[in-house]
């Protein structure tokens, strides 16, 4: 623990980018020594100089700074949970800040340990999802720490007068009144809004993309990766053994430059409002497209169908910052149960933003050649067929007899 000079103590989830620069001397004004954490989650731009970031904290005024590589704690826990859920939020894009945050949750809480921190500190505004999953994950890990979120009260109301006081303070940011994007980034992938993106009728700028080349300017070859799986974690690409995170950023790379792993939606926060998000996730989106296709081939129909509806709940509760909850926790329980058998390989086709399936298989198939085929070797007894409807149709067949057929 640092040795205190009387003040007050607070650690800061510090990303580098504007409302956390603005905090620090914030809260330093209102009487903290600032102590700050960033964390490495394999950022895939020029933005990802973490250690940078840690030092330009210090620079600022930090009295400790901390550059935390969390790159395979992220992928070998929360991307691997989010794999076996197929983790969607609204049916539409891979689960990606929501992912992020309790692992940083985790750290925050350990390093206020560490340094003595009465409180821990976040940059997120009043109007996101953020602040929920920082709080709640935060306060789930330690019931006793202050979680402070002063943006959501402090004088600084608008992106632009919090740029005016990094000005003012010296405090050096990317962001700018003309392009005043903000952008949340790890390995699974990036989160872009405001700006010209908060009319839904904008079309996304070109130059807003760095993990994607536009499809039309993608190669004219299909390109094929066979992506291999045990027990539903990724384990390879083409027959070579790597790591989660080496996968991911792997599948980034190779989806990406095929143009694959945009998306674009209005998607519905949990404060109540409707917020237009874009979002770049080549690698989520392909690992999970194949993902589903093996488990299409390896579990069957009631259990898909179960797992289903479970996958859309674990996605809102992940989404509303509940991962360590005993709910989501019993969740997981189900999906690793689910997960045992599928063991396997996909085969994914990229072509001009596209990705396509075009071949499973797996030593745990129940796919069954001899009931599926309609030519030689046709072992499915079609005399059952009669009797099967039957029995299957028979409350309806009941409720005719009495009550007469119902019309459409």
């Amino acid at each position: 623990m640092t040795e205190s000079n009387g003040k007050k103590r607070v650690v800061l989830a510090y990303s580098g980018g504007l409302d956390t620069s603005c905090l620090i001397t914030w809260l330093q004004d209102q009487g903290y020594d600032v102590v700050t954490m960033i964390a490495s989650l394999g950022q895939p731009t020029d933005r990802a100089d973490i250690q940078g970031i840690a030092d330009k904290a210090t620079s600022l005024g930090a009295v400790a700074s901390y550059a935390v590589d969390v790159r395979d704690e992220f992928c070998d826990t929360a991307v691997v949970d989010a794999i076996a859920a197929n983790g969607l939020y609204q049916n539409s894009y891979p689960l990606l800040s929501a992912l992020s945050r309790p692992i940083i949750a985790k750290h925050l809480v350990e390093i206020a340990h560490k340094e003595g921190c009465e409180a821990i500190a976040h940059g997120c505004t009043g109007k996101g999802n953020d602040q929920v999953r920082f709080e709640l994950e935060c306060k789930a890990l330690d019931p006793t720490i202050e979680v402070l979120g002063p943006v959501r009260s402090w004088e600084l109301t608008t992106r632009s007068s919090e740029i005016e006081f990094c000005a003012a303070h010296g405090i050096q940011v990317d962001a700018t009144k003309k392009s005043p994007y903000s952008v949340d980034e790890n390995v699974w992938g990036r989160a872009i809004e405001c700006g010209v993106l908060e009319d839904p009728w904008n079309r996304p700028p070109a130059d807003m993309w760095e993990m994607t080349v536009d499809p039309t300017e993608a190669p004219d070859e299909k390109c094929e990766v066979v992506l291999g799986f045990e027990a539903g974690k990724p384990v390879s690409i083409d027959g070579e053994r790597l790591s989660v995170l080496e996968i991911v950023e792997r599948m980034n790379q190779v989806a990406g430059s095929n143009g694959y792993g945009r998306l674009d939606m209005v998607e519905d926060r949990l404060v109540g409002l409707k917020s237009r998000e874009c979002y770049e996730q080549p690698a989520a989106l392909a690992i999970i497209t194949a993902h589903k296709a093996l488990e299409r081939l390896c579990l069957p129909g009631d259990v898909l169908a179960a797992k289903l509806d479970l996958e859309h709940a674990w996605a809102r509760i992940v989404y509303n910052g509940l991962w360590y909850s005993p709910l989501k926790q019993a969740y997981d329980a189900f999906f690793r149960s689910t997960q045992r058998t599928v063991t396997g390989e996909v085969r994914l086709e990229f072509y001009k933003g596209t990705c396509t399936v075009n071949g499973t298989r797996s030593p745990h198939s129940i796919y069954d050649f001899g009931l599926a085929t309609y030519d030689e070797g046709d072992t499915f007894d079609r005399t059952a067929a009669k009797g099967f409807m039957d029995l299957f149709g028979l409350p309806n067949y009941v409720w005719a007899s009495k009550n007469g057929s119902l019309e459409a």
